[in-house]
């Protein structure tokens, strides 16, 4: 049976879903931009220190459950620009060990919820609880 789970360091989503589920295998994170680590408070613009935020705040979420960004398995990224990818990149890839990528769709999308310019949502492979 999945659990349904918000952040409590996180506003409440807007909108009807959960910031994670977790189920036996899996931790699935809603996707996060800067404005919702922040309160609405962004500095826009950046899409570095925007992507440096999102994935701080992945982290930290999959820490809560005995995990790692190196336990991702699949990635999707939505970019208001997508010319702004070798930038995102950068900080992205500062996360993983080289070679060691998960798989990711990367997409432009105009209008991201909140006002953003980056939005990732992730898969990540659940550690073994005990007694499992």
């Amino acid at each position: 049976m999945p659990t349904f789970m918000n952040d409590p360091t996180m506003p409440t989503p807007s909108f009807p879903g959960s910031h994670m589920v977790i189920d036996d295998h899996y931790v699935f994170i809603s996707g996060l931009t800067a404005v919702d680590l922040s309160n609405g408070h962004v500095a826009r613009g950046d899409i570095k220190e925007e992507t440096r935020l999102i994935m701080c705040a992945l982290s930290r979420m999959l820490e809560t459950e005995g995990g790692s960004l190196a336990d991702i398995v699949r990635v999707d990224i939505h970019l208001t620009d997508l010319n702004a990818i070798e930038d995102m990149d950068t900080v992205y890839a500062e996360h993983f060990k080289p070679g060691r990528y998960p798989a990711r769709t990367c997409t432009e999308s105009p209008n991201i919820c909140g006002g953003g310019n980056v939005e990732i949502t992730v898969m990540a492979k659940r550690q073994p609880q005990s007694g499992q």
